[in-house]
């Protein structure tokens, strides 16, 4: 869907590897970045945006660790995706004075509408549907 919608000049990548630090690397589950920071086995620039598709095994993980890391990166959005088939949500965050501040809550048929990593909306319940094996 992001894919859909990306300016040239930008790339959207599913679970490539993201080196943080030389201690810190994360496969987060999709990116935004420039076409320039992509060519070598790992992506070292902060990208434009991280989304990452929580499970109930890594929620807390997203949520805290991955979050902290992200913003001291630079990750400009950080977008944490919640597929519950019966609420499904994304909370939205952007970077605002070197910290994170939650910019959306929606779920369901609601719509992010952002400007930020470019002009796209979103709505949860659509991101889901078509998905094997999910009932509503």
């Amino acid at each position: 869907m992001l894919g859909n919608v990306c300016p040239d000049e930008l790339c959207v990548l599913a679970e490539p590897a993201l080196q943080l630090s030389d201690d810190t690397e994360f496969d987060p589950d999709v990116v935004v970045v420039r076409w320039e920071d992509v060519g070598g086995a790992k992506i070292i620039a902060p990208p434009l945006l991280v989304a990452e598709i929580r499970s109930p095994s890594t929620a807390l993980i997203d949520l805290n660790r991955k979050k902290a890391a992200y913003q001291e990166f630079g990750v400009q959005c950080y977008w944490i995706v919640n597929p519950d088939p019966r609420r499904p949500s994304i909370t939205a965050f952007e970077l605002r004075d070197g910290r994170y501040a939650t910019v959306a809550e929606i779920t369901g048929l609601e719509m992010l509408d952002t400007e930020q990593p470019f002009p796209v909306e979103v709505v949860p319940a659509l991101l889901l549907a078509g998905l094997p094996g999910l009932h509503r």
